[in-house]
């Protein structure tokens, strides 16, 4: 994710918090020089730094945290809350207008940001909900974002309203209301045409689809991977616009953050989404809560449980914890999990919100590697895959020549089948009375 070094150089500075009995005002001082580098370092704002570590430096030089017995953990405590402040405190939601009547959503935004991509997304959210979206393809400009909001909407199940590139965005807009009268569409997303960089040609015309229908949402989508330069552009459209909020895209990229953490602080617009992948469970939710517990280490465990719930079958789960109560496993059950870990976005997507899971800056972990794993459980007949006990050393060798592997690596996954059923059987007593939800956050066998 986006805030592995931030996340690393905190918990450095938080480790040598907790690791002194008492601190001294000197201690609190050096902790949040610290924290204001690696903030400045992740590319958060200059002035949202300064007034996160003035705040925090306030409330850290109190005789209550002088004096306590963990002043370490009251300090973290400290910058958890005024991170959250920062990012805006409360989750905003997208207001929609009640029953059939008619919500206009414009979504503007520059060039590459994602815009297309995230309005059919949003639209595949509304649609799950109940609503009847309608995109709307409104950049004239661009015969080719035509057809990509198309294809989109395609993915999404949505409908596409479009009239080409012979008329102005401001009529299209007012063709598209009509329209979504006619045939019961409640929610409007406009794609309006992007720009690579702002002018006032691009605003004076987003200005004028706003004064000829009645736009309820203006949402801006800014890519994360752009840092200060979407905090500015962020700025600059919230001037024009008066924007209701912003979805910041590209945040699994290998990007340093910092405009999550600025865009509340600077334009006082929450932030509805954020784009965490390809996926339409990929568009979460923003909780500042929840990204300020990922910045600090301590992980996204509620984030976690919504994408499995969405995601995995409640039969499924629950035929899966009868299995591992009775250590009663095979390689179908090993083949199932890794398609579940793949619906939740990955390995890398699954471990970042586990607390006390912080992979070092840099690292990566290729989920791509899983289908090493999935092509050796492939070459396997049926009946080696319900009884692994049938795996002897010729059938091994002809299962990796079927996977075009060595054969030490089916020896290995072998091994740590093995070696997963011996634990699972140990964890079986420990489960009981968890309920059916546990067995959902079951990982693939030896990951």
């Amino acid at each position: 994710m986006a805030f592995e070094n931030l996340t690393e150089k905190l918990q450095s500075v938080f480790k040598n918090l907790r690791s002194k009995g008492r601190l001294s005002e000197s201690d609190i001082k050096t902790a949040l020089k610290e924290v204001k580098m690696a903030l400045l370092e992740a590319d958060v704002n200059f002035k949202v730094v300064k007034d996160f570590t003035k705040a925090v430096q306030e409330r850290a030089m109190g005789q209550d945290v002088l004096n306590s017995l963990t002043p370490g953990q009251m300090v973290i405590k400290f910058v958890n809350e005024e991170l959250v402040k920062m990012m805006g405190s409360e989750t905003a939601e997208i207001t929609l207008l009640p029953g059939d009547e008619i919500t206009v959503v414009m979504m503007c935004g520059l060039q590459g940001a994602g815009k297309t991509t995230t309005a059919a997304k949003l639209a595949g959210k509304m649609k799950e909900k109940g609503k009847k979206p309608l995109l709307v393809a409104m950049d004239i400009y661009r015969p080719a974002a035509i057809e990509q909001l198309k294809v989109n909407g395609e993915k999404q199940g949505v409908p596409v309203f479009s009239m080409g590139t012979g008329h102005s965005p401001a009529d299209i807009a007012k063709a598209a209301v009509s329209h979504a009268g006619s045939n019961g569409n409640n929610v409007l997303f406009l794609d309006t045409a992007g720009r690579l960089h702002i002018d006032d040609e691009m605003m004076a015309e987003l200005e004028k689809v706003k004064s000829s229908v009645t736009v309820h949402e203006t949402i801006l989508v800014v890519d994360a991977m752009t840092g200060q330069d979407a905090v500015n552009a962020a700025s600059s459209f919230n001037e024009r616009l008066d924007l209701n909020g912003v979805i910041l895209t590209k945040l699994d990229g290998d990007t340093r953050g910092g405009a999550a953490l600025s865009i509340r602080a600077v334009t006082g617009k929450p932030i509805y989404y954020i784009g965490m992948g390809e996926k339409l469970s990929d568009l979460e939710q923003f909780y500042p809560e929840r990204m300020a517990s990922r910045i600090l280490g301590m992980g996204d465990v509620l984030t976690l449980i919504e994408k499995a719930e969405a995601e995995i079958d409640d039969e499924k789960a629950k035929d899966l914890e009868r299995k591992i109560r009775k250590a009663d496993l095979n390689f179908n059950d090993f083949l199932e999990q890794m398609q579940q870990m793949k619906k939740m976005g990955g390995l890398s997507s699954v471990l970042s919100m586990l607390p006390g899971v912080n992979l070092p800056a840099g690292a990566e972990i290729d989920d791509d590697a899983m289908k090493g794993t999935e092509a050796i459980i492939f070459s396997m007949t049926k009946e080696e895959r319900n009884n692994p006990a049938l795996l002897n050393p010729s059938r091994k060798s002809r299962i990796a020549k079927g996977a075009g592997v060595d054969i030490s690596q089916v020896n290995r996954l072998v091994k740590q089948f093995e070696q997963s059923k011996k634990m699972m059987k140990q964890m079986s007593g420990m489960m009981s009375g968890k309920g059916a939800k546990r067995g959902k956050m079951n990982f693939p066998f030896g990951l």
